[in-house]
């Protein structure tokens, strides 16, 4: 069992058992399938769609490509849902897919084998023949074997909704950015909604300790916006479109179990919000790298790591390696040995500021610079990796390498704004040298970007942002009063999530901090200038073109 005894955000008092391929996986309230399978020690969880080879969680939201599940039997049933997304409650049946006729002994792994001859495409060139009307025979198995899992022919019996909404100030994202942004234009006297795509609103601050200056403001700022009569607050719903008119598409699901037609309590609602203003908080996603054998069950993002720990008290593994090229990924490499792994960091830089590398090694990690690593090993699951010296200048791996023993290997190469909803109205992205990674461009009239996905990479500067951004949605309605300064009890805690000499990496006894650490994030202190809001976190500022070296 991979479970921590003490934190996270689950509540342990209430446990959940739920159907997995048939069998009962157990976990707690808060937790999701993902968090569940890793705290049980299970890693393969999928297998790739042409050469169904094994695939195991990578990230902790809806970013992850890996851990696709089919719910639900019947007309109920739904197929590619991602574990990392999906809440953990009684009533829940999911199993896995793309597999014959088991997830871990899968007869269609055999394609694997024949990789050198299955390149892209190579149906069209080879099954031409030997007549012209073969393909009409070939085409019947390799539409089988096509697509990822299998929608339900049933007619669906639960009952689904829309609705329209109007309102003076719509925010996306409850991230730190978010949360301030609906906080300003509510004090404004606004009329505000904040949709957030997770069951639980937080964004990036949901992976802190519970207990941290980070956890704690954002307790605080979710019981204020709870109390205003001017602010709807909705979770598990999903912004999908951005249209004419300030006109937003929003999906809202039903909380589990709640879902009943014949009282008509929907399954999904569709929203059409129609809104004076906009605020898009909507954050940020972290890169991959990319090395051998990166597609491993054990190969995580280190923001993901970080997640599971603080949020899921899930320790994902017990001898870690990093491979990272931003300062970051420190924190989740402190919080998981503070949990009690073995931990390696890998920089690809070769300067690190001599704070971070002092919390680091105070917290038990190791750190190597201008290393890297070259590739994952294992079969079913990571058991060993290669490693390497790293020039980062020349992008090439420098002299001779080593194979160590690792059960994770968490990588990081820096973080890209999501986009997508500025870009459904034109906002062409702009590039960004000093960060590394595109922003949205010019945006429509009365709608405002705020926090990580305008490039904002530091905790209080997006939730300043954020307030500051909410406040000119709000004065941009008409009638409403111009609040860009911070409030006064807005200003007071947000200097709590500034770095704190006096707190010490979670678990790790040791010397304080050192007071000159700039965006570090000890657990317990800010996340670094980790401050993206919605599915994605905040990453700090990279070197130069430090995450352009690892482009995937």
């Amino acid at each position: 069992m991979n479970r921590l005894a003490n934190g996270g955000r689950i509540l342990r008092g209430q446990s959940v058992a739920m159907q997995f391929d048939g069998k009962p996986l157990h976990g707690f309230q808060g937790d999701t399938v993902a968090s569940a399978l890793l705290a049980r020690g299970e890693r393969v969880v999928g297998r790739s769609f042409k050469y169904h080879r094994p695939r195991g969680i990578l990230a902790a939201g809806v970013e992850e490509p890996n851990a696709l599940l089919t719910v639900g039997e019947g007309a109920s049933q739904e197929p590619n849902l991602q574990a990392t997304t999906l809440e953990l409650h009684e009533s829940l049946q999911a199993r896995t897919q793309n597999a014959w006729p088991s997830l871990r002994f899968d007869l269609m792994g055999v394609n694997s084998l024949f990789a050198p001859i299955l390149s892209a495409g190579f149906y069209y060139k080879t099954f031409i023949g030997p007549t012209r009307r073969a393909w009409m025979f070939y085409e019947h198995f390799i539409r089988r074997a096509a697509g990822l899992g299998r929608a339900s022919e049933q007619r669906d019996a639960a009952r689904y909704e829309h609705r329209h909404d109007f309102v003076d100030v719509l925010v996306v994202g409850s991230g730190p950015a978010g949360l301030s942004a609906a906080l300003a234009a509510a004090r404004s006297g606004a009329d505000v909604m904040l949709v957030e795509q997770d069951f639980a609103f937080g964004g990036s601050l949901l992976a802190q300790p519970v207990d941290s200056a980070q956890g704690q403001w954002l307790d605080a700022m979710l019981g204020e916006l709870a109390s205003c009569a001017n602010v709807k607050l909705l979770n598990r719903a999903t912004a999908f479109g951005l249209y004419d008119g300030n006109t937003v598409g929003v999906i809202e699901r039903s909380a589990p179990g709640l879902a009943d037609a014949g009282a008509g309590v929907a399954k999904e609602r569709m929203r059409l919000v129609r809104a004076a203003s906009i605020v898009l908080a909507c954050g940020a996603i972290e890169r991959p790298l990319v090395f051998a054998g990166n597609d491993l069950p054990g190969v995580m993002l280190s923001s993901a790591v970080g997640a599971y720990v603080n949020r899921f008290a899930v320790r994902p593994g017990q001898h870690a390696v990093f491979a990272v090229n931003n300062d970051a990924a420190y924190l989740d490499a402190m919080a998981l040995a503070g949990a009690g792994a073995r931990v390696l960091l890998l920089d690809a830089r070769s300067e690190v500021a001599d704070a971070l590398l002092s919390a680091a090694r105070a917290a038990k990690v190791e750190v190597r610079l201008s290393s890297t690593v070259t590739q994952a090993r294992g079969w079913q699951r990571v058991s060993s990796c290669e490693i390497a010296p790293f020039d980062l200048a020349s992008g090439a791996v420098k002299g001779a390498g080593e194979r160590l023993d690792a059960d994770l290997i968490a990588m990081s190469g820096g973080w890209t704004p999501t986009v997508h909803l500025s870009s459904h109205r034109n906002a062409r992205p702009v590039y960004r040298a000093d960060i590394s990674c595109f922003v949205p461009g010019a945006l429509d009239r009365r709608q405002f970007g705020a926090g990580a996905m305008m490039g904002v990479q530091n905790l209080p500067e997006a939730i300043e942002d954020g307030w500051r951004q909410g406040a000119l949605a709000a004065s941009a309605c008409g009638g409403l009063k111009l609040r860009t300064g911070l409030d006064a009890g807005l200003a007071d805690s947000i200097e709590t999530v500034r770095p704190d000499p006096s707190i010490r990496p979670q678990g790790v006894p040791g010397p304080e901090v050192p007071k000159d650490l700039d965006g570090v994030r000890p657990a317990g202190v800010l996340k670094g200038v980790r401050a993206f809001d919605t599915s994605g976190r905040t990453g700090p500022e990279t070197a130069g073109n430090a995450s352009m070296a690892f482009t995937p």
